[in-house]
């Protein structure tokens, strides 16, 4: 399904042709000069009328597969900035496997409860880290949160009858608790509203906000190290009014916003989730990181 989809990429959209024709028309150009340059050495070559129209063939579809090779849209797309000293990286893969520091995404309960999904879901990111890295241990995740978030002055307290499932405290939007060790840390950042219906809700400020939090955090904690982050804000938290390109392009123009103004990280590392690859068009997101 992939390579349906970088192939709907590539010649349904407008800069996939364009980029298409542009890397076959130069290598056509540069073939024909080459063949050009070859007849006039040899001028004795004698090249029969059916021949020039196979060789005229060969050029185009040589022409041709070299413009889709080289505009074929990739999993996977760096930008290095000499000013300041970084690099941005958007992949498909999986977030934990990266061996980086990783951001994750909590409402500002910081509500951990998985049991049939009815607070958190399994299978978001939060589900996955509380399974992959605490080993489904929800009383040592709620342990490091609490000693976390110590310092921390929560904003009010729900009662159990207003919310009979999970945690009451409420801490700020934006809060971002640092657990794991300096080896990797774990980045939890409260971005998200946990309704007392369970439904969590964030918004676009929210979001810019959380991040410009996350990576004051990361400065302070993060020893330069590269961090890697998903896509926060595209499913439960229910971000409708920007889909997951806009909110991958808003993730990288905070980082590189922030990072022009203090050091972050020398890398971030944006990671897609192979069933999300499909709503992101990676030559749109190749071209916007070169505009910054």
């Amino acid at each position: 399904m992939s390579a349906l989809h970088r192939f709907a990429q590539l010649f349904r959209t407008q800069r996939g042709l364009t980029l298409f024709s542009r890397n076959s028309l130069g290598a056509f150009g540069l073939l024909s000069g080459v063949l050009q340059i070859v007849l006039a050495l040899w001028v004795d070559v004698a090249i029969s009328a059916p021949q020039r129209w196979v060789l005229l063939g060969a050029l185009l579809a040589v022409s041709l597969l070299f413009g889709a090779y080289r505009a074929w849209p990739q999993r996977k797309v760096t930008r290095e900035f000499s000013n300041p000293d970084i690099a941005i990286t958007v992949e498909v893969g999986d977030l934990f496997a990266q061996g980086s520091h990783l951001v994750i995404g909590f409402t500002d309960t910081f509500d951990t409860d998985t049991t049939n999904g009815v607070v958190i879901s399994s299978t978001s990111v939060q589900g996955q880290f509380q399974e992959k890295v605490y080993g489904g241990d929800v009383g040592k995740l709620d342990s490091d949160l609490s000693d976390a978030l110590e310092r921390v002055e929560y904003v009010s307290t729900e009662t159990s009858e207003a919310k009979p499932i999970g945690k009451l405290r409420r801490y700020p939007i934006s809060t971002v608790a640092t657990l794991g060790s300096p080896a990797r840390h774990y980045f939890c950042v409260a971005y998200s509203k946990m309704e007392n219906d369970l439904i969590a809700q964030s918004s676009v400020d929210a979001l810019w906000k959380s991040l410009d939090a996350v990576w004051d955090a990361i400065h302070v904690r993060g020893q330069r190290k590269a961090v890697s982050i998903p896509i926060i804000g595209s499913e439960l938290a229910r971000v409708s009014c920007l889909n997951r390109e806009s909110l991958l392009k808003m993730i990288t123009l905070s980082f590189v916003a922030r990072s022009r103004q203090n050091p972050v990280c020398k890398e971030l590392r944006i990671v897609v989730h192979p069933k999300d690859f499909e709503h992101i068009n990676m030559l749109e997101v190749d071209a916007f990181l070169r505009t910054l």
